[in-house]
Parts: structure tokens; C-alpha cells; sequence
């Protein structure tokens, strides 16, 4: 499956902003797909992760950023808002068909399929 995202921006601290990631090739009805950001000198961190079982959320984004798809056009979307400037990074979606557990979602190894990154700068 290619993935293609986009959204990112600019904007100020305490603002929103919406990601897409757009699926073709294969519909992502089952697959598990996730997001995953890297900020400058730093590794790639999950982000959140949406598969059969729910919702995953990483700690320091739980409760501001909210994950959905609409698999009727296969495209999974990242509602980012109350942003900080640590949320400044390039933002990744991925996706695999197989079936991930809790322990394996956030890591990025288990995802097949990426897409290109969108940047998200977060300052004043």
C-alpha cells in the first residue's frame, strides 16, 4: 500500500491542526495504521496507533491528539490540538496488514508501509 500524508504547518502554541494520510493501492480497512513523529537529533516516537482492537495514544500526547479513519476512503486522519512547541517534528503514517498487539503498536519495525512525513512546526 503507498501512503501519502499531509496537514502539517505552522502554527502557534495552543493551536490545532488536522493530518491525512491517504491509502491507494489497497483498502486499509484491515490494517493497522499509525502515526509516528522524529524531531530534529532525535528518534522516530509513536505518536498513536488505530487497529481492530482500538485506539493507542503515546503518554505525552494522550488527551490532545485524536486518531479516527474513514475507511471508506481509506484515510486515516491525526486531530492534533492544544499543540506545544515539543510537538515540532516531521510526522509519519504507517501501516501493516498484520494484525499488531498492544506491545508490538508502537513499535516502528512491525509497519510495512510509510509515507513520506509532514512537517508540524509548533512556535510563536
Amino acid at each position: 500500500v503507498q501512503l501519502q500524508a499531509s496537514g502539517g504547518g505552522w502554527v502557534q502554541p495552543g493551536g490545532s491542526l488536522r493530518l491525512s494520510c491517504a491509502a491507494s493501492g489497497r483498502t486499509l480497512r484491515s490494517y493497522t495504521m499509525g502515526w509516528f513523529r522524529q524531531a530534529p537529533g532525535k528518534e522516530r516516537e509513536f505518536v498513536a496507533a488505530s487497529r481492530p482492537g482500538g485506539t493507542n495514544y503515546a503518554d505525552s500526547v494522550g488527551g490532545r491528539f485524536f486518531m479516527s479513519r474513514d475507511n471508506g476512503k481509506d484515510t486515516v486522519y491525526l486531530q492534533m490540538n492544544s499543540l506545544k512547541p515539543e510537538d515540532t517534528a516531521v510526522y509519519y503514517c504507517a501501516g501493516t496488514a498484520r494484525g499488531l498487539i498492544l506491545s508490538t503498536v508502537r513499535k516502528s519495525v512491525e509497519y510495512d508501509s510509510w509515507g513520506q512525513g509532514t512537517q508540524v512546526t509548533v512556535s510563536s
